[in-house]
């Protein structure tokens, strides 16, 4: 029997889905003699420094975890549940931590992205459990924005290099945490999971020793999912946004089967777009729900939502706010959330003010589970001028003329799936979610969607060289050449595509394989 500390932040679905996947039965406590009662205890932790010490100080759960951990039992903290063993954090200053080891989490600051999104490796620093059968060159799913700094350098077990060298997991007794998800981390990460979870495991060493660990750049799979005529949830794909041939919408195939065997082939990340999203109320989207559900249980990679995460009042008068309908997706096994067209919304408004309310989507979402799982979804096109003055814009020279022969362009917003364009571009949009606290941005490009011509580098460029939060390319590959330009000419963090998966044009394996000599990739 396995112990989980859910304190009601993240998705905690992954992590039980992982241990049943392995044999074990998992007991969420209840309260504070279940903690007490534990055999072994693990305790996942995505979001807020802050808001996790708020919730454990509530539910009465310092105490009892202060004696577990005092007791030396089996203990395994993933990612914020790391955080709290420490005396505080940089996150939610004048908050006191579990103080179980001195020290703090640091925000990190790097002349990278922030936060650190993605598959990277580790340094061992000591023989644990944790490491039977693994090789010591495996990466493993990061997704944080701050660290670990102990004062004792005994506990550390493991770094990792991104800018800096930091701690990536610690170690005393049988008290050990990670700053990356096991659960996350594929079937590498199901194997840690299984090393923690058995009995008599003896402490060892990987056989290789990295020097020095790198991100690897993502490959991730989108699904745009929406009813077809028959009221049946397909997997579908657009032509410049328009997902219906001969009248009938596309049927790629299904949503959960669809993902399943991209987490075979490969893939880094899976966005499930709900692109009827809009219209309907995600808290009665019972088919999407069911779609998540079913596919954490068995595919062990970052699963990101989008389509309809805003706040609603329903016909009978009830709200429902954007954080709540975004619970909904975490605890059905989301780990991310992305946001499209409220965004737009909420950045006109925050235009127009010049201040936070405090009561966006992306606000709320952010301050209580962390801004590495809010993704703002950008749905930009082109739109040609003749002199840079033109509009008040961002413009760029492009290398590609307009019809009229212009030379420089702008990107507009676009919202309602690409039909309606905003009086809003691209790199402001960017800027200001990145200002209200979203921590990724998933950058489209409605000229480029179908066309298998290669990613709008022009775009890209301009988008990411106005933030500091990773970025995903979208929209336009046809080959894996196309991979590897938008990575080499751009330096975004990773790149997605959709059509020439599903229809098996260009596999993921076959992308990764291309890549492999060429650019740090998750193999």
């Amino acid at each position: 029997m396995i112990t989980l500390l859910d304190y009601g932040a993240g998705n905690v679905r992954s992590v039980i889905n992982a241990i049943e996947n392995l044999g074990e039965t998992v007991r969420v406590a209840q309260n504070s003699q279940d903690i007490l009662a534990a055999e072994k205890l693990v305790f996942p932790g995505v979001g807020n420094f802050g808001n996790m010490i708020h919730i454990l100080k509530q539910k009465k759960y310092m105490d009892p975890l202060k004696i577990y951990l005092q007791s030396n039992r089996p203990f395994l903290g993933i990612c914020l549940g790391l955080h709290a063993l420490f005396e505080e954090s940089e996150e939610a200053p004048g908050l006191k931590g579990l103080g179980v080891l001195k020290g703090c989490a640091r925000r990190f600051r790097v002349k990278r992205s922030v936060p650190h999104i993605g598959w990277n490796g580790i340094k061992v620093k000591q023989p644990s459990i944790l490491f039977n059968g693994i090789q010591g060159d495996e990466k493993f799913y990061f997704v944080h924005s701050y660290y670990v700094d102990p004062m004792d350098a005994s506990v550390v077990m493991t770094t990792t290099n991104y800018g800096i060298e930091f701690v990536s997991g610690i170690q005393t007794g049988n008290i050990l945490a990670t700053q990356f998800h096991p659960e996350k981390s594929g079937s590498t990460g199901l194997a840690l999971l299984k090393n923690f979870l058995q009995k008599d495991r003896e402490s060892v060493s990987p056989p290789i020793q990295l020097k020095e660990t790198k991100l690897a750049k993502r490959i991730i799979a989108c699904l745009d999912v929406r009813s077809n005529d028959q009221g049946d949830l397909v997997v579908t794909k657009g032509d410049q946004y328009d997902v219906r041939e001969e009248g009938a919408v596309r049927n790629l195939g299904k949503p959960v089967e669809l993902a399943q065997r991209y987490f075979d082939e490969g893939a880094d990340e899976i966005t499930f777009l709900n692109i009827t999203g809009f219209r309907d109320f995600p808290l009665e989207d019972i088919p999407m729900l069911k779609v998540l559900k079913k596919t954490s249980k068995t595919v062990f990679v970052p699963l990101t939502i989008g389509g309809g995460i805003r706040k609603y009042t329903d016909e009978n008068g009830r709200q429902y706010s954007a954080l709540a309908v975004a619970e909904e997706y975490f605890r059905s096994g989301a780990d991310k959330i992305s946001i499209g067209s409220d965004a737009v919304y909420i950045a006109e408004t925050y235009l127009k003010t010049g201040k936070k309310t405090g009561d966006s989507s992306i606000e709320q979402i952010s301050k209580i589970y962390g801004n590495q799982a809010v993704v703002i979804s950008i749905d930009p096109r082109r739109v040609y001028v003749h002199t840079p003055g033109a509009v008040s814009h961002p413009v760029v020279k492009t290398r590609i003329p307009g019809p009229e022969g212009e030379t420089f362009c702008w990107f507009q917003c676009t919202v309602k799936g690409g039909r309606k364009g905003r009086d809003l571009d691209a790199i402001t949009l960017a800027k200001v979610c990145e200002t209200l606290g979203a921590g990724e941005i998933l950058l489209n490009c409605i000229d480029r969607d179908g066309t298998n011509s290669g990613f709008d580098m022009e775009l890209i460029h301009a988008v990411k060289d106005a933030v500091t939060i990773p970025l995903i390319a979208s929209s336009g590959a046809g080959c894996a050449q196309h991979f590897q330009e938008v990575f080499e000419e751009t330096d975004v963090e990773s790149a997605l595509a959709a059509g020439i998966f599903h229809r098996r044009e260009v596999p993921i394996f076959e992308v990764k394989s291309f890549l492999k000599d060429k650019l740090e990739i998750r193999l």
